[in-house]
């Protein structure tokens, strides 16, 4: 029978770590400060910054590297390839070997990259630099993991949605800034700045960030990595560059069909193996396969009025159409979008935790749908590229803000950084997939006057009723999404999956498991479980579900407290000898104490 004890008492449990993951479902013994989520959001705005660091100057590269422009195009295109290739790759050897470890290595590679292009004006050697940038997106997958790792429950939901927000909030807030480095200095400044904002980073993360003890098991699979890696290289190659060799040429058909075919072998090579680079049976689960192709529509719609309204606001009123705005007030008048995007953050915490992650991202697609809806009618002021802007940030920051939550509540701890990395190359995919398919559409729609290629206002309206269809997919496909149990509670849907994440301890993890029970052996749930190591410090913590049960996983070898406290109980405590199988604890509230031999 399960032995039921009674706090105060002094109790201890020897305990064998198995060759399972060793996770917990609420917080694991290190314990973060405050300054972690904004230490963690900065690093994600800083790696956002690379996206946007040469918008100033696109015109203008092949002159300042003296090379063709369809050779300056590479400058941006290396920096998208390597970043596709890192996201995923660097979440797994987080989930492996570290996620702040990886974070920092992350950062270190960017800051490299940035020297290494502001020290030359050669194309190559920019190429380089870029690419050596681009490895840098990794840290939004890894920040948002050591969240789900470190932080209470009640904290995650909104310092998630920043963290996934980052990527729009450091491109909208660098557009500005890069354009008056780019107005009133040498263009090689731009990279100086971000070489000091990585370093800072760095600093901070080593000063702030402790690290995750919950690990993966298994090994890095290189042969999936370097599958995965030329798939997307051959995927996302011809989505670049096919406006310049042509969409229906041989190299652009041929790399597409090559695309499929790795892709393809790779898939059917990671299904075969124990701890492959990324779970596709995971992946196909319901609701991560939808919020993952959510969350391409959400990245096509997000990239395109970045395209379309600094062109409209820059180009000469002598068009009929331009506002006439200079480089520096068009991206004041385009920061609004990153900045809406960083307030809506707590907005969808209090949302989410009333109505849940699917319903937060149907509302912010919906909001994104209405703000382009809007632009179509307000193209012919600055004033009202104000309007667009605060509408699609707050629309866009509660779409990117639901997409981590669905996401983890949807995998194992274990898996966290693996599945925010592909979550986040899906949406690097729909940028890419919008920064072609809106690329042809204005070089098609354009007008050419004294030779200059210059976009027209039918163009930019096609761009935004393509954002509005993406949008109405994205809608369709969240609709898809499974939502939420009628017994849920709604504050544990805010973040983390309560429910989801007990299940998967219950099944897999080798701890203390059982049952809060009070009065007349009714279960009790909503009881605060801890894990307390030896030396007094909190190993791990949980909540009883709705029957009463719990798990909790044993982080190490050693002795350890099990403490249990709910609303108007006393605290309990409780222990058991282990002799190889789990053996059921229940924690009952209403028996006086004792003290258990371990």
């Amino acid at each position: 029978m399960p032995r039921r004890t009674r706090f105060p008492l002094h109790v201890t449990r020897r305990w064998r770590p198995s060759s399972m993951t060793q996770t917990t479902t609420d917080r694991p013994a290190g314990r973060a400060s405050g300054s972690v989520v904004p230490v963690l959001a900065f690093a994600g705005i800083v790696v956002a910054v690379m996206q946007t660091l040469l918008v100033p100057v696109i015109k203008d590269l092949p002159q300042l590297l003296d090379t063709a422009p369809s050779n300056a195009t590479w400058v941006l295109t290396s920096t998208l390839l390597s970043g596709a290739v890192a996201t995923p790759i660097m979440g797994r050897l987080g989930d492996l070997y570290g996620k702040r470890r990886m974070l920092i290595l992350s950062l270190a590679v960017m800051v490299v990259g940035a020297l290494v292009s502001a020290l030359t004006s050669d194309l190559l050697l920019m190429i380089t630099g870029r690419t050596l940038q681009g490895f840098a997106m990794g840290a939004i997958p890894l920040g948002i993991g050591l969240m789900r790792d470190m932080l209470p429950r009640e904290k995650l939901g909104s310092a998630m949605a920043l963290m996934s927000s980052s990527i729009g909030v450091g491109g909208g807030l660098a557009l500005p800034a890069a354009a008056l480095v780019a107005q009133h200095s040498d263009w090689h400044a731009l990279f100086y700045g971000a070489a000091g904002l990585g370093a800072l980073a760095i600093a901070l993360t080593l000063l702030v960030v402790p690290e995750s003890p919950v690990r993966a098991e298994g090994s890095f699979d290189l042969p999936g990595a370097l599958g995965l890696s030329a798939g997307l290289v051959l995927f996302l190659l011809p989505i670049t560059k096919g406006s310049d060799w042509g969409w229906a040429s041989g190299t652009t058909l041929a790399l597409f069909a090559a695309s499929a075919v790795v892709l393809l072998l790779w898939g059917v090579m990671e299904l075969r193996l124990k701890a492959p680079l990324v779970d596709l049976r995971t992946t196909a689960r319901p609701a991560v396969l939808f919020t993952n192709l959510a969350s391409i529509m959400v990245g096509v719609s997000f990239y395109v009025v970045s395209l379309v309204l600094p062109q409209l606001l820059q180009l000469p009123k002598s068009t009929g159409y331009g506002l006439g705005q200079s480089m520096v007030v068009a991206g004041l008048l385009v920061a609004p979008l990153g900045l809406t995007m960083m307030f809506t953050a707590p907005v969808y915490a209090r949302l989410s935790a009333k109505y849940g992650p699917k319903i937060t991202l149907i509302l912010g697609l919906l909001i994104i749908a209405i703000g382009y809806g809007a632009g179509l009618g307000l193209m012919s002021a600055a004033w009202q590229s104000l309007v667009i802007s605060v509408l699609l940030g707050a629309g866009i920051g509660l779409a990117y803000s639901s997409l981590p939550a669905l996401i983890v509540g949807a995998v194992p701890a274990s898996e966290t950084g693996a599945a925010n990395g592909l979550n986040t190359l899906m949406r690097s995919i729909g940028t890419s997939v919008s920064s072609a398919v809106i690329g042809m559409v204005l070089a098609n729609t354009a007008n050419n006057v004294g030779g200059v290629e210059i976009p027209t206002m039918h163009g930019f309206r096609v761009s935004f009723l393509i954002a509005t269809g993406a949008v109405a997919v994205g809608l369709l496909l969240a609709l898809f999404l499974p939502g939420r149990r009628p017994s849920e509670k709604p504050q544990l849907r805010a973040s983390s999956e309560e429910d989801a994440a007990l299940e998967r301890a219950e099944r897999v993890l080798r701890g203390f498991r059982g049952r809060v029970l009070g009065a007349d052996g009714v279960p009790v749930a909503r009881a605060k479980v801890t894990l307390i190591d030896r030396r007094g410090r909190q190993a791990g913590a949980t909540l009883s579900a709705e029957d009463g049960s719990y798990a909790l996983a044993v982080p190490a070898q050693g002795s350890y407290v099990v403490a249990a406290r709910a609303a108007g109980h006393g605290p309990l405590a409780s222990s058991a000898t282990h002799a190889g199988d789990e053996r059921p604890v229940d924690l009952d509230l209403s028996l006086p104490g004792e003290t258990v031999s371990a």
